[in-house]
């Protein structure tokens, strides 16, 4: 039974996609509709599968697990995003400085002005 949930959920999808390609003269608001339909029919009938129910466990068990995560106040943001983009400057400095510290030795190696 699973399975042929599984292949009407394809159907759907194919469907609402076909219909889509299958209605190209016709206005774009109802070749979405088309695709809309399609893929909530398909999601209702997936809901009702053995992965469908596993894939909402998940879901709900994620937004438990997210609304046990500690945020950082206002003052740990920014002073953490302070610190990430004082690194950033000062590691393009540096890269910078390699760069031309490299660039005037190949030149001096080159023998080419300076």
């Amino acid at each position: 039974m699973n399975k042929l949930k599984l292949g009407l959920v394809f159907l759907f999808i194919i469907g609402g996609t076909g219909g889509f390609i299958y209605l190209s003269e016709s206005a774009m608001v109802i070749r979405l509709l088309l695709i809309i339909i399609g893929f909530l029919l398909a999601a209702a009938v997936a809901r009702f599968t053995t992965q469908g129910q596993d894939f909402y466990r998940f879901c709900k068990e994620s937004i438990d697990e997210t609304r046990k995560v500690v945020w950082p106040n206002r003052k740990e943001t920014l002073q953490t995003s302070g610190v990430v983009f004082a690194f950033v400057i000062a590691m393009a400095l540096f890269l910078w400085f390699i760069d031309a510290a490299l660039m005037s030795l190949v030149k001096f190696i080159m023998n080419q002005d300076v």
